[in-house]
């Protein structure tokens, strides 16, 4: 059937051609005799077209004009027309004057109907296919999504260019920032005035999206566009980061949902990819915690530098299958290891680290949800933090691996937690193992290991995070629950984090190891503001879904610190890293710590606290009785 309809098509654009032959040639007589022809003229152009027109369709036919629909006609539809006609014209005056036949044919009759037939074969085709794609959009438009695009700069102007194409969308205008480039039109489409004036735009022209086309827009420029459309009721959407497009990753056409990566307002990192290259390509990197958040994206990070072997060391069996699925597919030309373990197991990881000697460890294993590590999980946060980091450091050293990045948190400064408190301890043992493999570097032939511990906040949907809850709470009507109206945390996003880890684990060293490397988080942001956020990008409003405090849990700070009052920080060639200088410890103090875990059985949630704060001097033990925390709850809820 379609076969049958496709020749159908291809004999009526052959017929076309054929008679196109004929008129080009009737034609190119009458502008040659303004239009009068003399009768024996006449004569002679029925003679000559009973053996041109066939010469013209063989040629036509030979060069496959009739393979392709005239609605698809295109440039190279054209350049084959044009190739046939030409030809046409030269192998024409060939047959009359090469073989000297008796006609009669004027040489501007043989310079005219090639110009002629070539305007009525291309004109053909492109008006049928102007008038099919017009009918076609005229049928589509009531389909079509009408939208404003707020910026007038080159991306927005790309992202009309590709939205033109689309059967999806039809740009109602611009708005722009400058008020230069009022009534411009960029790309047909014309600048309807100031972002400032979206409202009155929207409901002019009735239109139910708007797309966010700035990527170099400040945070404050995101969010206010963002609460516009909110309050509109209109549907927020936005490009990909200015970072992709620039990479080529993505292309402005990729619309997506604004995400709350775009209101951050965080500039891309920079990255010394030459060191990173000396640092990790052709090596064996070992990430712990390789199924988690923050470890699975160091390991997407670390495989664009081409690295000799990957090895995911992952306690979670469901974690190390889905990361096995998604890199199998992704990076099939580079060896990946899928190791199940323990940290603190120094068997196994003894066992790893002899079969797949690794030069470079990412310690990304930890426990790190704090309420639930406060109560009735408290040992075990300690024996996984502190000893499983300890056990795994010190197997490396054996092994002579050249770098150790431990990833550390915010929560370890100026610790009121058990989890903070214990990364904090995992920093220390980090900082005492660094100052024995100095000591022991005259007795030791292999080349000392150099320890990194990297400090950061909260990742932006990491697991633990308020984000995956927030979702959660918004996809069952609310309400959302947050501790405390002033309660701020840091935030970034996870491929931030990952690249920072990386960037902090080149520089490491530069002081001998043992460095406290911290983030700039930029600015901490509440986490009711981050609610609101939330709430408007699911295109509702706090009318829909509510927000209640639940007061601070056990443990709970309300704002985090990247540096203690006793820390000073220095900076380093990176302007998104700085070196935090904290006080020290000794092997002596590494060997009492160890001694004191190889005592213990396992204690009380209580007795840990308590010990804590002998071990951890800046640790605070301030409890929250469940009587205030139900006065607190109270008071907060209270209109």
């Amino acid at each position: 059937m379609i076969a049958g309809k496709i020749h159908k098509r291809s004999l009526i654009a052959f017929i076309h051609d054929f008679i196109a032959v004929i008129v080009a040639w009737w034609f190119a007589y009458l502008f040659r005799f303004n239009f009068e022809i003399p009768a024996d003229f006449q004569a002679s152009l029925k003679e000559n077209l009973v053996w041109i027109t066939p010469i013209q369709a063989a040629i036509f036919y030979s060069f496959g004009l009739y393979r392709g629909l005239w609605r698809y006609a295109s440039l190279p539809d054209l350049k084959r027309i044009l190739v046939t006609v030409t030809l046409g014209a030269v192998l024409v005056p060939f047959v009359i004057f090469m073989l000297k036949l008796p006609v009669q044919v004027p040489r501007a009759v043989i310079f005219l109907t090639p110009l002629l037939l070539l305007l009525i074969m291309g004109g053909s085709r492109i008006l049928y296919r102007s008038w099919k794609e017009r009918r076609f959009y005229s049928l589509k438009n009531s389909e079509r999504k009408s939208v404003i695009v707020l910026g007038t700069g080159s991306t927005a102007i790309n992202l009309v260019k590709e939205l033109d194409r689309s059967p999806d969308w039809q740009v109602a205008g611009l708005l722009g920032g400058s008020p230069k480039k009022l009534g411009a039109r960029l790309h047909g489409i014309r600048v309807l005035g100031m972002i400032s004036e979206l409202p009155a735009w929207v409901a002019k022209l009735s239109v139910g999206y708007v797309i966010i086309a700035m990527p170099s827009a400040s945070q404050s420029e995101r969010r206010q566009a963002l609460e516009m459309c909110a309050d509109l009721g209109v549907k927020a959407l936005t490009i990909p980061s200015y970072a992709d497009l620039v990479s080529g990753k993505m292309t402005v056409s990729q619309i997506r949902d604004v995400e709350l990566d775009d209101l951050l307002g965080r500039a891309p990192v920079v990255l010394d990819t030459e060191g990173l290259h000396d640092l990790l390509t052709g090596k064996t990197i070992l990430i712990t915690g390789a199924g988690g958040s923050i470890g699975s994206e160091l390991c997407r990070q670390i495989m664009a530098f081409n690295p000799r072997q990957l090895v995911l060391f992952e306690l979670n069996e469901f974690a190390l299958y889905t990361i096995q699925e998604e890199f199998l597919i992704k990076f099939p030309a580079i060896s990946i290891a899928f190791v199940i373990g323990d940290v603190k197991d120094r068997a196994r990881l003894s066992q790893v680290f002899e079969k797949y000697q690794p030069t470079v460890v990412f310690h990304a294993a930890a426990y790190k949800h704090v309420p639930l590590m406060e109560n009735e999980n408290a040992w075990q946060a300690m024996l996984n933090n502190v000893m499983g980091t300890y056990a795994l450091a010190e197997v490396a050293i054996e092994h002579a691996v050249e770098k150790f990045v431990l990833i550390s948190t915010d929560k370890a400064v100026n610790p009121t937690n058990v989890m903070g408190a214990s990364k904090r301890l995992a920093e220390m043992v980090c900082q005492a193992l660094q100052q024995s493999v100095w000591h022991a570097e005259t007795h030791v032939a292999s080349s000392k290991t150099c320890f990194v511990i990297v400090r950061f906040g909260n990742v932006l949907g990491s697991t633990g995070s308020v984000i995956p809850k927030f979702r959660e709470q918004i996809a069952k009507g609310g309400p959302i629950t947050v501790t405390h109206p002033e309660i701020s945390r840091y935030f970034m996003s996870i491929q931030e984090a990952a690249q920072l880890v990386l960037q902090a684990g080149l520089m490491g060293g530069v002081k001998g190891g043992g460095e406290i490397f911290v983030m700039d988080m930029g600015d901490p942001v509440r986490i009711v503001d981050l609610a609101k956020d939330m709430i408007r990008l699911s295109g509702l409003t706090e009318e829909d879904i509510k927000i209640i405090y639940t007061g601070l849990r056990p443990g709970e700070k309300l704002h985090e610190e990247l540096a203690t009052e006793n820390e000073s920080t220095l900076p380093t060639q990176h302007e998104k890293l700085r070196i935090t200088l904290s006080y020290q410890v000794d092997e002596q103090w590494l060997a009492s710590l160890i001694a004191w875990f190889a005592k213990q059985p396992a204690l009380k949630d209580e007795e840990i606290k308590e010990a804590l704060v002998k071990w951890v001097p800046e640790y605070s033990n301030k409890r929250i009785s469940d009587q205030s925390l139900l006065e607190q709850v109270a008071t907060l809820n209270t209109p």
